[in-house]
């Protein structure tokens, strides 16, 4: 985290961390939920995804590999509801979400190296690809790029 985004305090990207893990832990326990990041919260995801043994591992101890998806930056993507049912998807999953983490980009306390939220509305990229409206790769429905 750190690495990606100069000049964060240890413990504020801890915090951003942790909360990839509760995003991951919750889309393993519900994985047909349609659930995406926050922007904050993404860059996290990516951080856990860029240490691939670690990654692997935590998904196997959860029991179930959780896919990214990636798809080009757009600043404009972002659906509150979405958000919304991620956080209630997190606390059914057992866990509290640091709130904090979970605005939208335009009002994120934390600034991060990303330039959006990375998975369109509706969730179609990292949990359920696939199926997704015409607004996910230009109408090919795949979710993926």
């Amino acid at each position: 985290m750190t690495d990606n985004n100069p000049g964060m305090a240890e413990g504020t990207a801890e915090r951003i961390v942790v909360e990839a893990l509760k995003f991951v832990s919750a889309a393993v326990a519900f994985p047909t939920a349609r659930i995406v990041p926050s922007k904050v919260v993404d860059e996290g995801w990516h951080a856990l995804i860029l240490h691939t043994a670690l990654y692997a591992e935590l998904c196997k101890k959860l029991g179930r590999f959780v896919h990214h998806y990636p798809e080009r930056p757009d600043p404009e993507r972002y659906d509150p509801h979405v958000i919304t049912r991620t956080l209630a998807t997190i606390e059914q999953a057992g866990h509290t979400p640091d709130e904090e983490l979970w605005t939208s980009p335009a009002q994120s306390l934390v600034p991060v190296g990303a330039s959006c939220q990375h998975t369109p509305p509706g969730g179609c990229g990292p949990i359920n690809p696939g199926n997704c409206a015409s607004h996910c790769n230009n109408g090919s429905g795949s979710g993926e790029e």
